[in-house]
């Protein structure tokens, strides 16, 4: 196994709501806690939700009801709630956190504006009752299309508050990406804004809006948040954000069904439109708020920013995961590396975060700009998370040694929009080793398995989840067939979430790559991230990205691409030094057919490498939607390589 880095002390474990937990629960070790949570599934979550202190319009009759299959199953059955109480209106209420910080949002231009959970309540009370003037009423569909600012949580909020559903749209799609998500939810309002600052020039999204709309009929209204004061053309359905704040405030809230429908977040499949995953009011809030609070120990006051965008799940994590615990949640709106490359780090040490999350393509991103950037000390900072795609151990160990002084845990964190939170994580009582997930969430009955359905241990397998948990995914919206076949139909009443991964027997799991990325060379099997990692331990490597190609005698022929780093130019040598190198590393029958140099790879603006759009690029394929690419230049560049092989 990988040594160990991190080695918590006695004293830390003692001090973690996990432990503490456990111990609550008669439970002194993780193994035996582990094994009861997946066992006893009602038992488990009942325990959650008291822990969390999730507050109950009408108490639940039961925790679980799977009478219609594993895939349908409901939770809490009978029980009201809203995720607008649990999240802001308990705190807002309560005389010892009302006037704490919930929410702080800075601009890249470094405007900086903070709410108390009063505060913040009391905007969302005005924009409900806003809500209710334009006709929008429970179970409808609003779409959100905003960047990262505080009327974004303000507006989703809101939403739910009146019992309507919100739809989060990626602040960087374009105009067919938008209408497509849109189309498919029925969504009858959109909220969006002028636009927004990124790398210290101004992104027009109402223009793209505009266009989407064309092809969107249905959408009777459209509320514009003036962020760069832009005044744009209005129609007879568009309204300003101060046209929307009310004075007359509704002071209900809608008691919800444990099952009614919350949020729509739409995901892109391998083939097909973009899946929207329904997510219920007893769902996705509890699983987020159980995994920051007792995975990530995030506590009341403590401060939690996570780099990312409403429109991926991370988004809503972060409004969830932070608020339901009592912290403060971060919002920022721009580029994580303007105007210099230690931004992140500076609003670390600015607003005394205790909990940061980025991901790996971030780091090492900031890598390449130098030692210079990197903070003293951050001396609030308790745990970095992560999550996104898998680390290679260079930018781990960068991140570990240099940010984090060796101090700082790295909570590894793996899951998806359709978990609502993580299946693999790094819980904070056990030893951290490079690159890896400690162990299984509680709760999460994850295994791999073989071709035949059979767990295996240190086997590249399907990572899968035997027992149903909540914030699993209420189907697709509109599309419960494609639901089943997507993630029920290989092995009964098991999930599989689409993940290559292997387990040791300390339970230390590796995730390799996406099954439906996988490489098969003459039967063997491997997954992209296996070789990048590999490529990125070479001194001239910044970063790779890796594919499979069909091969008449392979099967698959395995095709890099590499980013040098700034030290490093190339030459004549240079594609047979890495055919060597990984050949060396990998074995003779898994060195790549080419390694191609490129200025920069294909990535999402969350720093996520798009290795399917790298692979149509390459092959000349239909890239399909690529409106979630930050760089498209970079496809021309491996177009014209595919020409010159």
């Amino acid at each position: 196994m990988t040594e160990k880095k991190w080695i918590p002390s006695n004293n830390f474990i003692e001090r973690t709501r996990l432990f503490k937990w456990m111990q609550t629960l008669g439970f002194n070790d993780y193994e035996s806690f582990y094994q009861k949570s997946i066992n006893d599934t009602a038992w488990f979550w009942k325990e959650v939700e008291k822990e969390l202190a999730i507050p109950w319009y009408q108490p639940y009759d039961q925790v679980i009801d799977a009478s219609k299959g594993i895939e349908w199953t409901k939770w809490f059955v009978n029980g009201k709630l809203n995720a607008f109480d649990m999240s802001i209106d308990k705190w807002a209420r309560h005389p010892l956190m009302k006037e704490k910080e919930a929410l702080i949002w800075e601009g890249e231009d470094g405007e900086c504006k903070r709410y108390s959970f009063r505060e913040l309540a009391g905007e969302i009370e005005r924009v409900a009752s806003g809500l209710k003037r334009l006709i929008i009423k429970r179970g409808d569909v609003v779409a959100i299309y905003m960047p990262m600012l505080p009327e974004t949580v303000i507006a989703m909020m809101a939403v739910s508050k009146i019992g309507a559903i919100f739809t989060p749209i990626f602040s960087g799609y374009g105009s067919e990406a938008i209408a497509t998500r849109i189309a498919a939810s029925e969504a009858k309002l959109v909220i969006t804004a002028d636009g927004f600052n990124r790398k210290g020039k101004t992104v027009l999204m109402k223009a793209d809006l505009d266009e989407a709309l064309v092809s969107c009929p249905h959408v009777e209204r459209v509320v514009v948040v003036r962020r760069l004061g832009i005044t744009t053309k209005k129609d007879e359905r568009e309204y300003d954000w101060n046209d929307l704040l009310s004075k007359d405030l509704t002071n209900s809230t809608e008691q919800m069904s444990s099952d009614d429908p919350l949020m729509l977040i739409y995901t892109s499949g391998t083939t097909g439109k973009p899946k929207g995953t329904v997510h219920t009011h007893s769902g996705f809030p509890i699983k987020a708020a159980f995994d920051a609070g007792i995975g990530m120990d995030v506590k009341h006051e403590d401060i939690l920013f996570w780099y990312t965008d409403m429109g991926w799940m991370m988004g809503p994590f972060l409004v969830y995961g932070g608020l339901i615990n009592g912290a403060t949640i971060v919002l920022y709106e721009g580029s994580p590396d303007f105007p210099s490359p230690n931004r992140i780090w500076s609003m670390v040490a600015r607003y005394k975060m205790t909990h940061l999350g980025i991901s790996p393509t971030l780091i090492r991103s900031l890598m390449k700009h130098g030692e210079k950037w990197i903070p003293s000390k951050l001396a609030s900072l308790r745990v970095i998370a992560s999550t996104g795609e898998p680390w290679n151990d260079d930018s781990w160990l960068w991140l570990f040694n240099k940010i984090g002084k060796k101090q700082i845990p790295i909570f590894n964190y793996s899951g998806g929009t359709e978990i609502a939170g993580g299946i693999l994580g790094n819980i904070l009582i056990r030893p951290i080793t490079p690159s890896t997930f400690n162990a299984a969430l509680p709760g999460m009955a994850a295994y791999v398995y073989d071709d035949l359905g059979k767990p295996v241990q240190s086997k590249v397998g399907e990572l899968v989840l035997t027992k149903p948990w909540v914030g699993m995914t209420n189907g697709f919206w509109e599309q419960p067939k494609r639901y089943l076949r997507t993630y029920w139909s290989r092995w009964p009443a098991t999930w599989v979430h689409g993940d290559w991964a292997i387990v040791n027997d300390q339970g230390y799991f590796k995730i390799t790559g996406r099954s439906d990325d996988i490489i098969n060379v003459a039967g063997k099997r491997i997954g992209p991230s296996e070789i990048e990692t590999v490529l990125a331990g070479h001194e001239s490597v910044h970063e790779a990205g890796v594919i499979g190609v069909p091969d008449f005698y392979k099967g698959d022929a395995i095709i890099c691409f590499v980013v040098l780093s700034d030290q490093f130019s190339k030459t004549n040598q240079s594609e047979e030094i890495l055919l060597s190198y990984v050949s060396s590393k990998m074995g003779k029958a898994l060195k790549p057919r080419r390694v191609h140099f490129i200025s920069e790879l294909p990535k999402t603006k969350n720093g996520k490498v798009m290795r399917r759009i790298l692979k149509n690029a390459y092959l000349h394929n239909t890239l399909g939607d690529v409106s979630a690419i930050e760089n498209k230049n970079s496809l021309n560049e491996i177009a014209i390589l595919r020409e010159r092989k």
